[in-house]
């Protein structure tokens, strides 16, 4: 309800708002690392608040206008979740205010860090890391990852890469348009900007990005614009969506090599962009094919 749907826990309903233990908190939908212990204090207000975020890059702040007021919103970055809201009447040094729900976020205690892959971060609390705690992610137990790509009719595109080895959980939705709140019903007309989309949650020590974009460039045409198959518009068009510089590397990389593997006659069209703000699609279009074998589709694996 908090994460998905931008709902607000009761105040006082948990305990870590007054909590002193130290520790990490972390997305509860992607596991980003988000804020550090050591940044939190009581504000007060019954919801567990900090002065700054502790890897600004995995967070995303919005204007929100919900309440008749301005607010910025609080959005943990690859999740596309709702946290909370950031207010400027916050403690020095920042004189920020993160108020965040309890219920957006999943607290590993300093303990428990090194084990569930987030041994970076003992330095902060005064502790070494063991030998490797610092792996790349790939190589670090518990770390999951996302990615975000495009290519026609979601339905199909979500029941081929589901059963990819090491692909944890896919969900549908509306990405790179500008509109907000997108329904199915606007994105359709194709006036939106908006793509119908997968969001891919993903073990790296299972399978890589680089594999999933292979396999992508195998599920459906890459070389028609804002085609696919007899789904015409641009809200069918060929995208990835990269979550950093590092995802947009390796996506520049394996298109340039499709594009001249020869495997296709004609030129890429496929796009790399930002990823920005994933709109979850409506529940029965969410494993649509699982609920409707048979269904539509215009997607298979190429040889």
């Amino acid at each position: 309800q908090v994460a998905r749907k931008h709902g607000t826990e009761r105040p006082f309903s948990h305990s870590s708002n007054n909590s002193k233990a130290e520790g990490t908190f972390t997305c509860v939908c992607c596991g980003a690392p988000l804020f550090d212990s050591s940044d939190k204090f009581d504000s007060g207000t019954g919801w567990p608040s900090f002065t700054r975020p502790l890897e600004p890059g995995n967070i995303v702040e919005k204007t929100d206008r919900k309440l008749f007021i301005k607010r910025t919103e609080v959005r943990s970055k690859h999740a596309d979740s709702h946290l909370g809201h950031v207010f400027s009447d916050g403690p020095a040094p920042t004189g920020l205010r993160y108020c965040m729900n309890s219920a957006a976020m999943r607290f590993i205690p300093v303990e428990n860090l090194e084990q569930e892959g987030y041994g970076q971060y003992l330095p902060l609390f005064g502790k070494a890391a063991l030998a490797g705690g610092s792996a790349d992610a790939a190589t670090r137990p518990g770390t999951t990852e996302v990615a975000t790509l495009a290519g026609g009719c979601f339905w199909g595109v979500e029941e081929l890469i589901r059963e990819l080895p090491g692909v944890l959980d896919t969900e549908v939705g509306y990405t790179g348009g500008t509109v907000d709140n997108p329904d199915y019903n606007v994105v359709k007309t194709g006036r939106t900007g908006h793509a119908e989309s997968i969001r891919i949650e993903y073990d790296p020590a299972k399978i890589s990005y680089e594999e999933i974009l292979q396999f992508f460039f195998r599920l459906h045409d890459p070389t028609t614009l804002n085609r696919q198959g007899n789904d015409i518009g641009t809200q069918y068009r060929s995208a990835i969506f990269v979550q950093d510089d590092g995802q947009r590397q390796v996506a520049e990389r394996v298109r340039q090599e499709v594009d001249a593997s020869g495997k296709w006659k004609k030129p890429i069209v496929t796009e790399i962009v930002p990823a920005t703000a994933f709109h979850s699609a409506e529940d029965y279009h969410q494993d649509y094919l699982q609920k409707n074998p048979g269904g539509y589709t215009c997607h298979w694996v190429r040889d």
